[in-house]
């Protein structure tokens, strides 16, 4: 069984405890006490499966910062493109629809990343990330296409990533 590393476990049981404090929104001493508890337990029992390196890494302000501006910026802007597309599409009567299966190649290395771009990827509309499969060095991503208009997998990453992978290799890598 792998060692938990005491930074892993501040890291993980600081986040957890904000959250809880987001979520919560109440500073009574028992909130505050059921919550450090909670936050601790948590972290004790997940910290090795979330930290595998650089345990503050969340904390450095101008990553902090690049990751709000993606998922405040970037991926908003994304997200409406991307739902106006498909309300065009569906109150246009479907015609314009050619549903698919395509792999797209992915350059991103860490796996926080990658992750990110899966979610990014599955939580606009009219995609969504199927499977994560690396081959020969190179990983890709198999996604389901509301439009397969771009059937070679460099030309159907570009139109499906857009700026998505850009932004998050600013922010993890």
């Amino acid at each position: 069984m792998q060692k938990t590393k005491l930074p892993a476990v501040i890291s993980t049981f600081v986040v957890c405890y904000i959250f809880w404090l987001l979520l919560t929104w109440s500073f009574a001493v028992q909130e505050l006490a059921a919550g450090a508890v909670v936050s601790l337990a948590v972290a004790l029992f997940s910290a090795r499966f979330f930290i595998h390196e650089k345990a503050f890494w969340l904390f450095n302000p101008a990553k902090l910062l690049m990751a709000l501006a993606f998922w405040l910026g970037t991926f908003v802007v994304e997200m409406v493109k991307a739902n106006v597309d498909v309300a065009r599409r569906c109150f246009g009567g479907c015609k314009d629809v050619n549903p698919g299966i395509v792999k797209v190649p992915v350059d991103l290395k860490s796996d926080y990343g990658q992750a990110a771009l899966a979610n990014a990827i599955t939580l606009t509309p009219g995609t969504i990330t199927m499977d994560i499969a690396e081959e020969e060095g190179q990983t890709y991503y198999y996604i389901h296409w509301i439009d397969v208009t771009k059937p070679s997998g460099q030309e159907a990453g570009d139109a499906i990533k857009g700026r998505l992978e850009k932004g998050l290799r600013r922010v993890w890598e």
